[in-house]
């Protein structure tokens, strides 16, 4: 009896296991017929050819270990924690040990390849040590580990991520890089997200923007650092960097002026924010010989830390990651690599809240009115924005930043 017994509990502990697994297959089947069917019309309509196909689909199975998974027939998760740092407070995200090995790699790398930054310089307007920030941003000047087959990710984040609408179209595109763009299979390395090579372009990004810069007939952001810089130029001229413009400078921010007064909806010329009292942190005139520029302010933490006034390449940075803390960071590390030294104000311990704190904030403040951008649980500029015009109305003074006590008493 105690055989039998033991056996009935193997088969039960057993069962749950089974049933994923034949569940999975099922799966996997579906993916099968889908990259058969629907894969194979849509990529041969944009004219990527039988034989291209026949090789990318050989042997191609979904990735299971990839995060925000919704397979098909399996139970919903829950929302994951969000990721990406440059949605988390602010001085974790500018912490001085990686911004110092950054800059210092960056030196090194404007050095080595001063000629060839000297020349994308030229045709884009683009200065080099902007793009050598991202290119360190992105993946550590082309160290970092790309340890996924663009392929399958792609393919399994269009199949049954929880994304799925936004991905497919790249996964056609990376079919289209490989049709034209002679990069092997084996190669074509990404992100979990199918962020591509070193400057981490989406395929639709590489198809519309990668740049053969050193002219061997291919479009190698792998492993070619003038296609990848040059790649990076180009991306920001397309998205309207402006030559021979700063991206920004922090500044101080007097009492008098409202945190509110944020962002690039809010810009007023160098002379008015000059007139409203804001001065540059290390002296001297803001508006200087350009009066009439257009800036914007920026206060990523609110009160609880720095404040720059920047121009719209600001943006143009923000355009390759959506976030004001990355632009920022590009912008001072660039600095930095000229000689600049650190940011003057501190960033004070704000951020490290649950996303799904914060969306319910949002939710309340959309029901009182407010224009908080995306109910998404980040803390963008209209949230901020939105924060600092509940405390005013509420004879606080603004803060235009949420802590544990604002996330409750927003109500």
């Amino acid at each position: 009896m105690r055989i039998l017994f033991s056996l009935l509990l193997l088969i039960v502990a057993t069962l749950p296991a089974a049933a994923q697994s034949a569940a999975q297959a099922k799966v996997e089947k579906q993916f099968q017929t889908w990259l058969a069917t629907t894969v194979r019309a849509d990529a041969a309509a944009r004219g990527v050819s039988a034989r291209t196909l026949d090789a990318a689909f050989s042997g191609l199975t979904l990735d299971w270990s990839l995060p925000d998974l919704a397979p098909p027939g399996f139970p919903k998760k829950r929302d994951e924690p969000q990721r990406q740092t440059e949605f988390s407070g602010p001085a974790r995200y500018f912490r001085e040990p990686n911004l110092a090995t950054l800059t210092n790699g960056g030196r090194a790398r404007m050095g080595q390849w001063s000629k060839t930054l000297a020349q994308i310089e030229k045709t884009y307007g683009v200065p080099g040590s902007i793009l050598v920030a991202i290119w360190g941003r992105e993946s550590g000047y082309g160290a970092a580990k790309l340890p996924y087959p663009a392929i399958r990710a792609l393919a399994t984040e269009a199949f049954m991520g929880a994304r799925k609408a936004n991905f497919y179209p790249e996964f056609i595109a990376a079919l289209q890089i490989l049709e034209g763009d002679h990069i092997p299979l084996s190669e074509m390395k990404s992100s979990w997200a199918g962020a591509l090579g070193q400057p981490q372009f989406l395929p639709s990004k590489y198809l519309a923007l990668a740049v053969d810069f050193d002219r061997d007939g291919k479009r190698d952001i792998w492993e070619s650092v003038p296609d990848t810089l040059a790649s990076i130029a180009n991306y920001l001229r397309q998205n309207g960097w402006q030559p021979g413009v700063g991206w920004g400078v922090e500044v101080i921010v007097p009492d008098s002026v409202s945190c509110i007064l944020e962002g690039p909806e809010q810009g007023k010329t160098l002379a008015t924010w000059q007139k409203m009292g804001i001065k540059p942190i290390g002296g001297g005139k803001l508006a200087g010989r350009t009066p009439e520029r257009i800036g914007h302010l920026l206060m990523p933490a609110g009160r609880h830390g720095p404040a720059f006034i920047v121009s719209s390449n600001f943006y143009v940075l923000k355009s390759y990651n959506e976030s004001d803390l990355y632009a920022l960071f590009i912008g001072h590390l660039a600095d930095r690599m000229r000689g600049a030294g650190t940011l003057s104000a501190a960033w004070g311990d704000v951020g490290g809240f649950k996303r799904s704190d914060v969306r319910a904030m949002q939710e309340r403040l959309v029901r009182q009115g407010a224009d908080v951008g995306k109910v998404d649980g980040l803390v963008g500029f209209k949230t901020r924005i939105s924060i600092g015009a509940w405390e005013e109305a509420n004879g606080r003074q603004a803060t235009c930043f949420p802590d544990a006590g604002l996330l409750k008493a927003i109500r």
